[in-house]
């Protein structure tokens, strides 16, 4: 049993049918009702370290697997000396064999059954084993009270596999109750809805038990990944060696985007940062004052077929309706293009721009998308609702259908690409839901992408965009006591 967070190295994520046929085949494989006597244990193992002083535990058991472990858990806490109360929710005739034997064996050993805590007497910690990855519709009203119940207390909340009312692999909440947990002990595998839309709020900090399991998924349903260390620099390189970033954008009144998706790139490592203002009519002067060594180039999206090929465009930010005119340059001669803000949009609305972006991989050049819900959306013509109901799938039809590699940015931003895995990152937090955070991003993302060596463009963006959300998440952690100022998030990346 460990935390998950922060990750050493990428953890499989399955689904409900995934997880189930491994606890099938590992059932299998184990005496009767070991598994879940295991489960059990693990439970009250992980609410004893973390409560190493209560003394009263209110254990939510429903009418599954789920409660069973719940009621094995209440079994052990009860022989350690422990005041357990256990609420059990459902038909004890019409529980699963492993359920069952564990509800005998609860009552034979003399754990007390309740309606409820006792009144005065709020527990010091409890244990929601409601429902488990089986759970696909909204709690009914014995357990819509018993998650309401556990949500009003105090006390720490320790939620068995899940937090009853969470789907396990969308990370939203099937109805209007769901528990929102301290902790969650994870069994057997972890589940993308923990560290996804949703899940983040209501699992807590996470841990994994894989009960001694080998796992025998061969493809899991996502991987979480986490930020790795960067590549060394070698004495012998010079700027040239860590190539060239182009950003398009900064309309009139949002010069202020394009500057920092700039200075971010220059931050993440690129050896030259050229920036084209759409603000053709400003005579504001083209310098930083800040980084001045970007290098401000008016109508370099018109440079040579050779420049634009040899270049890491990063284009949107702040780009307005301008931004429409120099797309198609850049879709057809960019090897490698960052599209963000509005040029997603543009994209949205303009059936020739998304043709011309559809011809990119076949020609073995490569485009990331980052896409937030609103832009997810508009560019697969739903919903935002839609688009959050299930944020994986929603990311893999936009990098199926535009053959790119889409960052779905939000809580547990997915990274997907045609033919790969998807993956949920696991860095980041509230802090970066500020203004100008996202064109951080997409300049970082350019930046490190510029220093990658020509090959094989989609799979080195996959890689690359993967690594740089993790690195963007992770500059925001520890996570402040209000808002990061994306400035000062460009301060943060640099000092990674």
């Amino acid at each position: 049993m460990h935390p998950v967070l922060p990750l050493t190295h990428e953890l499989a994520l399955l689904d409900a049918v995934q997880t189930r046929a491994l606890e099938q085949d590992a059932s299998a494989s184990l005496p009767p009702h070991a598994l879940m006597r295991r489960a059990g244990d693990s439970v009250a193992r992980l609410a004893l370290a973390l409560a190493p002083h209560a003394q009263r535990f209110w254990i939510a058991a429903g009418p599954g697997n789920n409660g069973g472990d719940g009621l094995e858990a209440a079994i052990h806490l009860l022989r350690w000396g422990k005041a357990v109360e256990v609420s059990l929710i459902g038909d004890a005739a019409q529980r699963p064999d492993d359920a069952a034997d564990a509800l005998a064996r609860a009552r034979a050993g003399g754990v007390p059954m309740v309606a409820a805590p006792s009144p005065g007497e709020p527990p010091d910690f409890a244990i929601d084993a409601l429902l488990g990855v089986g759970a696909s519709r909204a709690p009914d009203a014995a357990i819509a009270a018993c998650i309401r119940a556990l949500n009003a207390l105090n006390s720490p909340v320790l939620a068995v596999d899940l937090p009853s009312g969470l789907h396990p692999t969308t990370g939203q909440p099937l109805g209007a109750d769901c528990v929102t947990a301290t902790h969650t002990l994870a069994m057997l595998a972890l589940k993308p809805g923990l560290f996804t839309g949703a899940g983040r709020d209501h699992a807590g900090a996470v841990w994994l038990d894989g009960l001694g399991i080998e796992r025998l998924i061969n493809v899991p349903r996502a991987w979480l990944s986490g930020a790795t260390p960067s590549r060394p620099r070698r004495h012998a390189q010079h700027k040239g060696s860590f190539g060239d970033v182009a950003v398009v954008g900064g309309a009139p009144g949002m010069r202020g985007a394009a500057l920092l998706a700039a200075r971010s790139a220059h931050a993440a490592g690129a050896g030259r940062v050229y920036v084209d203002l759409l603000d053709r009519a400003s005579t504001v002067a083209r310098v930083d004052a800040i980084r001045a060594e970007l290098m401000f180039r008016d109508d370099w999206v018109h440079a040579s077929a050779e420049a634009l090929a040899r270049t890491t465009v990063v284009c949107g930010c702040g780009g307005d309706d301008a931004v429409r005119t120099p797309l198609p340059r850049l879709l057809s001669l960019a090897r490698r293009l960052v599209l963000d803000a509005d040029a997603l949009n543009a994209l949205a609305f303009d059936t020739a721009l998304a043709t011309l972006l559809r011809t990119r991989r076949p020609r073995g050049i490569a485009t990331v998308l980052t896409p937030h819900p609103l832009e997810a959306a508009r560019l697969l013509a739903c919903t935002i609702a839609e688009v959050q109901a299930d944020r994986l799938r929603a990311a893999q039809e936009l990098a199926d259908r535009f053959g790119c590699v889409v960052v779905l940015k939000g809580s547990g931003s997915v990274v997907a690409a045609p033919g790969e895995v998807a993956r949920i990152n696991s860095t980041g937090n509230a802090a970066l839901a500020t203004a100008g955070t996202g064109d951080v991003l997409a300049g970082w993302l350019g930046g490190r992408w510029a220093q990658y060596a020509s090959g094989d463009e989609a799979t080195t963006a996959f890689v690359v965009a993967r690594q740089a959300v993790a690195e963007h998440g992770a500059a925001a952690e520890p996570q402040p006591s209000g808002a990061l100022r994306a400035g000062d998030l460009i301060e943060r990346l640099c000092a990674l």
